[in-house]
């Protein structure tokens, strides 16, 4: 398997798996997990947008990806992350307006999410018979690039807020919260010998 061929199947697998549900104990690593899971769907777009046909794998892995783990991200965020945050910080750390902007930049991305999932379905179910569009090879780059912008800002900012200020039953009822989105079991603490 050469190096590209590597690549490609880290980015499938990476696409294709969710963070350890353990993980879940600690919320706030869980959501910087998922932002590098969003960074390769990220690189998958705008791999997509480059190639000349369609690597149906990969057309796949990012619908899915967009289809259900990028909309558990933002529930994760806007109802538990950015709430606790508001309660745990005082005005004059203006985090407020950061959550604002987050949150708008949440609903035109999900918009755009939306948008590139009707096409890749559609794209699923011709087989790739048709050559991607030049506007929808925009609308991946332009995609890719929003998020990025936007992954960049909560890492630099949003999770070093929350690590600081997040109480231990914040982490607690958050992590049981992400786990109850997504189906699961919030995890049992590891036991010690």
């Amino acid at each position: 398997m050469d190096e590209e061929q590597e690549k490609r199947a880290l980015a499938l697998q990476v696409l294709n798996s969710a963070p350890p549900a353990a993980l879940l104990r600690e919320p706030v690593d869980y959501i910087f997990a998922d932002h590098f899971r969003q960074r390769t769907l990220c690189r998958v777009l705008d791999e997509i947008a480059d190639e000349t046909g369609w690597d149906l794998e990969k057309v796949e892995a990012a619908n899915r990806f967009l289809g259900e783990d990028f909309a558990l991200h933002i529930a994760d965020e806007e109802e538990d992350l950015f709430p606790l945050l508001q309660r745990r910080t005082g005005p004059e750390e203006e985090i407020g307006d950061f959550i604002d902007q987050l949150c708008e930049d949440h609903e035109r991305n999900g918009a755009d999410a939306d948008r590139i999932r009707g096409s890749l379905t559609m794209v699923l179910e011709q087989g790739g018979a048709d050559l991607p569009a030049q506007d929808f090879r925009d609308l991946l780059r332009r995609f890719s690039a929003d998020e990025k912008r936007h992954l960049i800002f909560e890492n630099a900012i949003i999770l070093p807020f929350a690590r600081a200020r997040l109480t231990a039953d914040d982490l607690k009822n958050f992590g049981k919260r992400m786990a109850a989105r997504r189906g699961l079991d919030y995890p049992a603490p590891e036991k010690t010998c």
